[in-house]
């Protein structure tokens, strides 16, 4: 029974991932697709990368977690390697996403 919130923890986000993968972007009627159309594929760009590294910390969070139980320095060590590779990709995916709207906002 104690891996069944995991479980479902692991189903939750997988779901989260899919809504926002396959939820088309709004469309708007600006009269230029191709400057909306870039609008658009920046912000998704970004937002797969903010959820490829929030996954990525979460991962290095559990290497970690389990390095200190099992008292393994080099496993913590690639934890902690994993965690802040994910916070740099989560930012990246966070300036990728205010381009997204700044490149909408500009062609309203």
């Amino acid at each position: 029974m104690k891996a069944l919130p995991w479980i479902i923890a692991g189903a939750g986000v997988a779901a989260a991932a899919y809504i926002l993968y396959n939820t088309p972007g709004p469309e708007y009627a600006t009269g230029s697709d191709t400057i909306e159309g870039a609008a658009r594929n920046v912000a998704q760009w970004g937002s797969k990368r903010r959820i490829t590294g929030k996954g990525t910390n979460v991962v290095g969070k559990v290497k970690e977690g389990f390095a200190r139980v099992t008292g393994d320095a080099d496993l913590a060590d690639e934890g902690v390697g994993q965690q802040i590779a994910g916070g740099l990709e989560d930012a990246a995916g966070a300036v990728a996403q205010a381009a997204g709207k700044t490149l909408h906002e500009f062609n309203r």
